[in-house]
């Protein structure tokens, strides 16, 4: 018993560190919503908890002089029982990850649902600072709350931009401060602060009474952790332009995983009580970790154990392709044979791989150190990049893995990646996905999973199968031919709201009546069903996103179309008068 209660102690640990993190500009309500991220709210949320309950209970148990430290002092003195509960954090989730703060700053992020009660001073109320000290959206509010005594107790909602100096270890005496004040936090953010002297921008929405939120404001203006304090009209916190990766060299911040189905945490997973298989993975993990845009796909030296996993699975496709594939993947299939990159006897490398793609479609690839957010995955599909773990499933279940392996990316998706209209197709659900809501990214990940992992399609009146956890998954894929699952016509608006299963055969597939009729209804459901306020573009000559939100940019690209159509408009007349 206390062997399972370790594990589960580390699987909540470890989600602190490895969960979805905001560091790099995502507010916390764009977190990931498929069924692995509610997975990964739940264990941090409940982690979350555990921390503050004890920080509040060693808080009770502080001397009482802590309680009777001089004004203005609150940020220079921290409890000993807040900096263990701080240490025991960051100690319990180091990982392979190389960005240290990822721990951090998800810790911030979920304080919106349960603001903490670290030991802190009650603030005093500065009543001598002058209207001169107010900026004009602090005058507007001081001048409503001089109107009576019942507009002084009005509720106001408002939002604060904090500095933060010195990182986000105070965050949580300043969430005490608005507490004291009797404030209520409906929302928080924070990412990297582009001012010289802050590490960290924090946004906070605030319901409180107009005196005591001015009252806040001049007490939180004393505090030396903070670089700045400015109040913002509520009406004027705006997430027109989130944060998404607008380069391919940016998906080097898009590697955050989730602790879901890891050997080192998640007990069902067929390497859980494999020590060397986890110290295998590890070292592989840390790899991806370490990749930058522009590297080398680093070169793995699998062991003869893995290669005859490999081989097992790479005969059974070889046997069911010919009958059950559609035909895009099988004549890719053929072609990575014919250049020797698929054989029985050897694990394709990523950066071979990598190359035989760019050649056909443009796709690269990028080594991934396990099950990505959905958010990260799918935005790194509008690059046309495809993250790609390198590590081997378990030798004792060579024909099913609970999370993605190499297999399962070789012989699952690389072959379609290598085919121009699915490429296409990918790349458009990731588009879809920069900028867009949690709601919105849930939408896209189910379409995704029905289409890209689980799709069928129909070809010469049969069903065939295109999606990736079918084509390497022998058992769902005779399953899912069979009589025994429902067949649906995709249609994106309702397959998007479809419950999947992630841990047994899917009761429902969609069919598609091909990919270009795949495409066309996903481009109609996009552009009629996605609230985002801008469209977006590749740019493949520069490797770059960009946001069509401006007349300039607008005509910029209508002259380059015009070109375009010059050419083939050009190339037809040619045509036409050489046929004549």
């Amino acid at each position: 018993m206390m062997a399972v209660a370790a594990a589960q102690k580390n699987r909540e640990m470890f989600a602190i560190k490895k969960s979805y993190s905001i560091e790099n500009g995502y507010p916390a309500r764009r977190r990931s919503l498929v069924d692995d991220a509610r997975f990964e709210t739940l264990v941090v949320k409940q982690t979350k908890q555990c921390v503050l309950e004890e920080a509040r209970q060693r808080s009770n148990d502080a001397p009482e002089e802590v309680e009777q430290r001089m004004p203005g002092a609150e940020d220079e003195v921290v409890s000993d029982a807040a900096q263990e509960v701080q240490a025991e954090q960051v100690s319990a989730a180091e990982s392979q990850q190389e960005q240290a703060s990822a721990a951090e700053v998800e810790g911030a992020t979920d304080h919106e649902s349960e603001p903490t009660s670290a030991p802190h001073d009650e603030p005093e109320n500065h009543d001598e600072t002058t209207d001169a000290d107010l900026t004009e959206e602090e005058m507007i509010l001081a001048n409503s709350a001089s109107e009576s005594k019942e507009a002084e107790q009005a509720i106001q909602k408002a939002a604060l931009v904090l500095k933060m100096r010195e990182g986000i270890g105070s965050l949580a005496r300043i969430l005490k401060t608005i507490e004291n004040f009797k404030g209520t936090v409906t929302h928080l953010e924070t990412r990297a602060s582009k001012q010289t002297g802050a590490q960290f921008d924090v946004l906070v929405r605030v319901d409180m009474s107009r005196q005591n939120l001015l009252l806040l404001i001049r007490s939180l203006r004393q505090s030396a952790s903070l670089a700045g304090v400015t109040l913002l009209a509520d009406n004027s916190v705006s997430i027109k332009d989130p944060w998404f990766p607008r380069h391919a060299s940016d998906l080097d911040n898009c590697n955050h995983l989730m602790t879901k189905y890891e050997p080192e945490l998640d007990m069902n997973h067929p390497g859980f009580a494999d020590k060397t298989y986890r110290e295998r993975r590890k070292k592989i993990a840390e790899i991806a970790f370490s990749y930058k845009y522009g590297d080398s796909i680093p070169r793995i030296e699998y062991t003869p154990e893995e290669t005859s996993t490999w081989t097992a699975v790479f005969n059974m496709v070889l046997d069911l392709m010919p009958k059950h594939a559609c035909a895009e993947y099988r004549r890719v299939f053929k072609m990575l044979q014919d250049d020797g990159i698929f054989r029985p006897d050897r694990i394709p490398q990523l950066e071979e791989m990598s190359a035989f793609m760019k050649k056909h479609t443009g796709f690269t690839l990028r080594p991934a150190a396990g099950l990505l957010t959905a958010r990260d995955f799918l935005a790194s599909l509008a690059f046309r990049v495809f993250q790609s773990t390198q590590y081997v499933r378990h030798t004792s279940s060579p024909y099913h893995t609970p999370e993605p392996d190499c297999i399962h990316e070789m012989l699952g998706h690389m072959p379609l990646l290598a085919d121009p209209s699915f490429a296409q197709f990918s790349q458009e659900i990731g588009l879809a996905s920069l900028g867009a809501s949690d709601a919105e990214i849930e939408k896209l990940s189910t379409v995704y999973w029905f289409t890209v992992e689980f799709g069928l399609c129909k070809e010469a009146g049969q069903v065939k199968a295109y999606g990736a956890g079918l084509l390497s998954s022998y058992g769902e894929l005779l399953h899912a031919i069979s009589d025994k699952p429902e067949h649906r016509p995709f249609e994106p608006a309702k397959t998007a709201v479809q419950p999947y299963q992630d841990q047994e055969y899917q009761p429902i597939y969609y069919v598609a009546e091909s990919f270009e009729d795949a495409k066309d209804k996903f481009r109609r459901w996009v552009s009629t069903g996605m609230s985002r306020s801008f469209e977006v573009r590749y740019n493949p000559h520069t490797q770059r996103v960009e946001v069509l939100d401006s007349v300039e940019r607008l005509e910029n690209l209508m002259s380059q179309l015009n070109l375009e159509l010059l050419h083939l408009n050009n190339a037809y007349s040619k045509l036409k008068n050489s046929t004549a």
